[in-house]
């Protein structure tokens, strides 16, 4: 009893470490991504969506796959400016272990690019997972787009302003939801130099996804915490009244005391007592996939 004691309290230092640091600096999620189970899931690294550089993606596939077949293509955070997918591991991990199919993208970031040229890669990427996931025993009818922070605006534009997609030789048809975590949506006026240099090609109005909201989207599921001073909830709540005004299926959560890091981190194995957002993401997958089981 004394050494599974001192297993226990070690296993929660470690943990405790490991958010500290995460929270602190992003080279934490490689201590993240060190108790991130490596079994359950197959990975397929640098699959290349397009011929640019960063334009490749990892996938991972569950040994057991839910019986719908969906593919969640996720975008990570970095104010358009830093990240890569290997970073995100935990997250794969973390979505594989509900069934899905999980790709994580790179894409290019300023000041290689400005706004909207990153966009185009998500769009390109999208029109890759779904010519190719079939191979990979996915649906191309069960395609959702997940992101967080500044790849949460990804997504989010991406389904509002169709151009982008049409422009890849996508339809929005193709996206069966999309799921925004802790992402600028209404974020003017631009606070950030860097922010505002890379959105300065377009106007001000063409950079907000508020902004294109339509009727007729796919189902949309906002999350956030209340406790995010980097990208303030009113983002999500504004979107979500916008896209209600307009009749357009979405679902807005928002978490309590938990802030712009720490509610990605809350997928990672070991920390997803910090929040029901595994649960909510597969409540909404489930719900809305083609063929898929209704969870309550």
């Amino acid at each position: 009893m004394r050494t599974l004691n001192t297993l226990t309290a070690f296993k929660y230092c470690l943990l405790a470490f490991i958010l500290i640091s995460v929270l602190s600096a992003c080279s934490g999620t490689d201590l993240l991504n060190a108790i991130v189970p490596h079994s359950g899931y197959s990975l397929y690294s640098n699959v290349n969506y397009g011929i640019q550089p960063r334009q490749s993606l990892d996938i991972y596939v569950p040994d057991k796959i839910a019986s719908s077949h969906p593919t969640l293509l996720f975008f990570y955070g970095g104010s358009w400016q830093y990240g890569n997918k290997e970073e995100y591991r935990f997250v794969g991990q973390a979505l594989a272990s509900q069934g899905f199919i999980t790709v994580i993208a790179d894409y290019r970031l300023y000041p290689r690019v400005y706004f909207p040229e990153f966009m185009d890669d998500t769009a390109k990427a999208l029109v890759w997972v779904h010519e190719h996931i079939r191979s990979y025993g996915g649906n191309p009818d069960n395609i959702f787009l997940v992101g967080h922070s500044a790849g949460a605006f990804n997504v989010v534009m991406l389904t509002l302003n169709h151009s982008y997609l049409q422009r890849a030789g996508g339809e929005l048809s193709w996206i069966r939801g999309t799921i925004g975590i802790s992402g600028p949506y209404d974020f003017l006026p631009f606070t950030d130099q860097n922010v505002k240099d890379l959105f300065s090609k377009v106007s001000d109005a063409d950079t907000q996804p508020v902004n294109f909201v339509t009727a007729g989207l796919p189902p949309m599921l906002l999350l956030t915490g209340n406790a995010d001073t980097k990208v303030y909830p009113k983002n999500a709540i504004h979107l979500y009244d916008k896209l209600r005004r307009y009749n357009d299926p979405a679902q807005l959560i928002i978490y309590p005391n938990i802030g712009h890091i720490g509610i990605i981190v809350s997928l990672a194995y070991g920390f997803r007592w910090k929040s029901a957002l595994l649960e909510d993401i597969t409540r909404f997958v489930n719900m809305n996939a083609v063929g898929g089981k209704v969870v309550k």
